[in-house]
């Protein structure tokens, strides 16, 4: 009776923090069908037109542009220098191997307005003054850390015999890799890529340092809106993000399983 009463307790925390914390994205996704130019419930009836008012938002389509690019860049490149990373931490004997590790993920360790202050005045020092290839090192810097973690997790459960038994067959080393290793580490990959995507789209700590006036991010673009007019239009773009993140997590979900994105089976 006591277990029962125990699973029974646990279950009503769990689903009591589940519901605090999607509490205000519920709000926020209600908001959204505002019949009133301001943030209020849809009580007496719902509106869609502050979701036809999105493409309207003075300077939307740029902001939404640069984070995509950032978002794709950036993940494409921390994929390959965090699987290479993974490669030479998993294979290679490398003295002082988890500092490396360690090394990798530590920007996960600090708050983003350490990080982008940090990374601000670093590239003052060396004068890069490009502001688009400096959001795109510090999107690198973010996501990287998604990237190793995921990569050297899989690495480490990979069996590299299997290489070697390609390359005994006739492949190239770098067949090997495309023909053995990239497929079994789909997921890994798949996993790794959503995440450091998601980190970059909705940067907003580290980025805020590093644009300038016609460069800017579609999270910072989100916060000047609410400066200049705040409106359910904020409220409607903020439930569209949530929607489309919700999507590409069930279609991870249907290709790799929730299971093995939270790195609880194989």
């Amino acid at each position: 009776m006591s277990a029962r009463i125990a699973i029974t307790l646990a279950w009503l925390c769990a689903i009591g923090a589940v519901v605090f914390l999607l509490s205000p994205l519920l709000v926020i996704a209600a908001a959204s069908f505002s019949p009133t130019p301001v943030f209020d419930l849809p009580v007496g009836g719902a509106s869609l037109r502050w979701y036809a008012r999105i493409g309207a938002l003075d300077g939307f389509w740029p902001a939404l542009s640069l984070s995509l690019q950032l978002a794709l860049l950036s993940t494409a490149l921390s994929l390959v220098l965090g699987t290479l990373a993974a490669i030479a931490l998993a294979r290679g004997k490398l003295p002082g191997a988890q500092a490396i590790a360690t090394a990798l993920v530590s920007p996960l360790m600090m708050p983003g307005l350490v990080l982008g202050i940090a990374l601000l005045q670093y590239f003052r020092a060396i004068g890069f003054n490009a502001t688009w290839s400096a959001l795109l090192v510090a999107h690198v810097v973010v996501t990287l850390p998604y990237v190793a973690r995921t990569m050297i997790a899989g690495m480490v459960r990979f069996d590299f015999t299997l290489m070697e038994a390609a390359r005994t067959l006739g492949c190239t080393y770098a067949q090997a890799i495309r023909r053995v290793m990239i497929p079994a580490l789909a997921p890994s990959f798949l996993i790794a890529g959503l995440f450091s995507f998601l980190a970059s789209f909705d940067n907003y700590p580290v980025s805020i340092f590093l644009t300038d006036v016609r460069t800017k991010t579609l999270p910072i673009k989100m916060l000047q809106y609410i400066d200049e007019a705040p409106d359910p239009t904020l409220a409607a773009l903020s439930t569209l993000i949530l929607i489309a993140t919700i999507v590409l997590l069930l279609a991870s979900d249907r290709l790799v399983g929730l299971h093995r994105m939270a790195g609880t089976g194989d």
